[in-house]
């Protein structure tokens, strides 16, 4: 198996902190470039979406999507990250965090991808609302969940949260969110997620 990605990638990153944090040591990490505009052809013959991460196995196809990807190192390598006895929460609360990836991400990909006389003010303030409501919900009603035993929630708001102060660290986010950016202080610390900083 390989893992197919970019270090700079927060959907990316959540697969090697599941793999840092499961012990997981036997996948090479390759490096691709993924592009809205085309990317790497080794990653488009793998994922016909040209998205990562990608996880090339032998005895099958390659599995697509973050969330696949660590579901399924979770399954093979007994992780525990997906506890059946908070399941719903956690696949709600990584779901959170994939869509506040997904506007940052978008963002980016705007500014990095038109030229900035083409950028549409409205679309983007539209991509931080969605962030900003996310980051509400989970100040509101998630922090006793982030501070539970380690899952798959958690470590997905982590890479979100770490992608924004990446991407997007003109916008502060911890100003309204002081729970969360304390949570974020001491989870940022992990050695998985030290390891796997951009």
């Amino acid at each position: 198996m390989h893992l197919l990605g970019s270090p700079a990638s927060p959907f990316v990153r959540k697969a090697r902190v599941v793999m840092a944090e499961a012990g997981i040591d036997d996948i090479p990490f390759v490096e691709v470039t993924a592009s809205p505009l085309g990317g790497d052809d080794g990653l488009n013959a793998a994922n016909p979406l040209g998205k990562i991460p990608a996880l090339s196995r032998e005895d099958g196809p390659t599995l697509y999507d973050s969330r696949v990807v660590t579901r399924f190192l979770d399954a093979r390598y007994n992780a525990g990250l997906y506890p059946a006895t908070r399941l719903w929460e956690t696949l709600t609360l990584e779901a959170t965090a994939d869509g506040i990836m997904d506007a940052a991400v978008a963002i980016t990909y705007e500014k990095r991808h038109r030229p900035e006389e083409m950028w549409f003010a409205p679309w983007l303030d539209g991509q931080w609302s969605k962030i900003a409501r996310s980051l509400d919900a989970i100040e509101r009603q998630w922090m006793s969940h982030l501070t539970g035993p380690l899952d798959m929630g958690q470590i997905a708001v982590g890479c979100a949260l770490a992608y924004l102060d990446f991407r997007h660290g003109d916008r502060d986010w911890r100003a309204d969110h002081p729970a969360l950016a304390a949570w974020f202080a001491t989870f940022a610390d992990r050695p998985s997620m030290v390891a796997t900083a951009p």
